[in-house]
């Protein structure tokens, strides 16, 4: 699949580390280093501008290692991009540990994950179809 996009960082365009992932790294794209103290979050810009099919989305996930190692998360995870958003792409990351982070440019801080989707439409009903798990929810499926 080919996406149109427009690159206005300092930066190389996303790209998959291996043949199997998934998820391409975006790199911050900031003028100067960005410290998130505990509990604080912050929209990094990535100065990437794209122009998705519809019918497809780019969902902005959090990067396993800074969140394990370091706390720090994608608040809205997963983040959506529409393809008709044409702004510059954005990461809301928040710093859920006790320690200050640092952003510094060209810093890998999230991924990003294309992925076509559907387009619901709803059919009104009286009732809904019997299932064995009913309206049972959050947890009532068991722990094991």
């Amino acid at each position: 699949m080919k996406i149109n996009v427009i690159n206005r960082s300092a930066h190389a365009l996303p790209e998959y580390e291996t043949l199997a992932s998934a998820g391409m790294d975006l790199r911050a794209n900031i003028d100067a280093p960005i410290t998130l103290q505990p509990l604080e979050r912050t929209i990094v810009k990535t100065g990437l501008f794209l122009e998705l099919p519809v019918g497809y989305e780019a969902q902005v996930r959090p990067r396993s290692g800074l969140a394990a190692k370091k706390g720090i998360t994608v608040l809205n995870a997963p983040g959506t991009v529409d393809a008709d958003y044409r702004g510059e792409v954005g990461v809301i990351l928040v710093n859920l540990s006790n320690e200050p982070f640092t952003i510094e440019n060209g810093e890998r801080v999230a991924q990003m994950v294309i992925a076509k989707h559907e387009r619901a439409e709803w059919n009104e009903v009286a009732e809904l179809s019997e299932t064995s798990r009913g309206a049972g929810g959050f947890g009532s499926t068991g722990t094991k």
